[in-house]
């Protein structure tokens, strides 16, 4: 087992942890997708990156849960969804849809039983997709900035609006 752990290791990989099993979304061949992900390796959020099972993803966790981050999800339509806006500590402003725990937005990997928040990216393409497990006891606002430079490499085609924004 040590050898193993010393090969993936030296191969630089993510430890000798098991990959986190997550599906690719239908456009994450998009090269864009490509230059996210690069943007962001390494360690995030205080945790170590994990491996992934899918192209265009992105996993940091404790080895019992993980953020994960995948590229080329389904854009989401004009929604009622809350979408907020997050700004970078560079200025980079991000819009993202937080859909409700029913939407079909969410994917089939949030931990429905312990909790987890899910934000896509609204008008941009590739979207971004992110999953917090909440057993990582991190909020939003530790994640979200922390990945706004990387993301805006997706351009915005469109922006979230308000009920005072509509006349």
């Amino acid at each position: 087992m040590a050898l193993a752990c010393a090969a993936v290791l030296a191969g630089g990989l993510a430890g000798c942890s098991r990959p986190v099993l997550l599906d690719p979304g239908p456009a994450a061949p998009d090269p864009l997708c490509g230059d996210i992900l690069l943007a962001l390796r390494g360690q995030r959020f205080g945790f170590p990156e994990m491996g992934t099972t899918a192209q265009a993803t992105m996993a940091w966790g404790d080895g019992t849960s993980a953020i994960t981050l995948r590229c080329g999800v389904e854009p989401p339509p004009p929604t009622t969804d809350r979408c907020i806006t997050v700004t970078g500590s560079d200025g980079t402003a991000i819009d993202w849809i937080n859909p409700e725990p029913d939407s079909p937005l969410i994917p089939e990997h949030a931990d429905s039983e312990t909790g987890s928040w899910t934000f896509i990216t609204y008008g941009r393409v590739p979207a971004v997709e992110i999953v917090v497990p909440a057993a990582l006891q991190l909020e939003p606002a530790d994640v979200l900035p922390g990945v706004a430079t990387a993301v805006q490499r997706a351009p915005a085609g469109r922006e979230c609006v308000g009920a005072t924004d509509v006349g």
